[in-house]
């Protein structure tokens, strides 16, 4: 595991970081992209530059993305595991009346982004034979009210099946990472009886830490209910 590479997208904060911070701990050589140069550098320096490339990328272009890809693959010489983890959150409001700008937004970077991240690095993961992880939700697992949020994660959800069905017989392995409630900077507010960003950083270092024949699908991870 010394030598191998994880790629994350939406890595400046939240889980992206402390996935970063969980990996290195792992010995993985880590490509970090966001689009906050300021705060990936200040983590690169954290984790060491000699082993971290940071990126600066929008998840909705394709020329970014493919930029991303290419300095990875010429910095490591290859990909062993990508984590498509940037998303965004959405406006209150509801169908009735959020705030479809930013519907648009939340739109691109959780799907659109996605499908991005998959195309430009699945080249690079059929050489290695890798493993894809996607940030998916409890969100697309069930019913909200209103929510164009938690209908982008069942979209997520959806390409994290398809793309497993797509990819059956490449040896490359495909994880739905699917948090509840987290403690992240998506809040103004810290919520209470949340996760925290460390507890989907597990979820996702052991997704990568198992053996060639052990495909884990699917991790729903949801903060304990609180004591009555």
């Amino acid at each position: 595991m010394r030598h191998r590479v994880l790629l994350i997208t939406g890595a400046s904060t939240g889980i992206g970081a402390a996935t970063a911070r969980a990996a290195s701990r792992e010995g993985y050589k880590l490509v970090l992209a966001a689009r906050s140069r300021e705060k990936l550098t200040a983590l690169a320096e954290e984790l060491g530059p000699e082993s971290v490339l940071a990126i600066g990328c929008d998840v909705t272009a394709m020329e970014e993305q493919q930029a991303m890809v290419e300095q990875a693959m010429e910095r490591f010489g290859r990909i062993d595991a990508v984590f498509a983890n940037a998303g965004r959150g959405g406006s209150p409001g509801g169908f009735s009346g959020a705030d479809h700008e930013a519907w648009r937004e939340m739109i691109l970077t959780n799907i659109y982004g996605v499908g991005l991240t998959l195309q430009a690095s699945l080249p690079a993961l059929r050489r290695s034979r890798g493993h894809v992880l996607l940030t998916g939700s409890a969100a697309g697992r069930t019913t909200i009210p209103g929510s164009m949020y938690s209908a982008t994660k069942w979209a997520v959800s959806g390409i994290g099946y398809n793309l497993r069905e797509e990819l059956r017989g490449s040896g490359i392995r495909v994880t739905l990472i699917e948090p509840g409630m987290v403690n992240t900077p998506f809040f103004d507010e810290p919520p209470e009886h949340a996760l925290e960003d460390r507890d989907i950083a597990n979820a996702v270092t052991y997704a990568l830490a198992q053996p060639e024949h052990v495909d884990v699908n699917e991790i729903l991870i949801r903060p304990t209910p609180p004591r009555e």
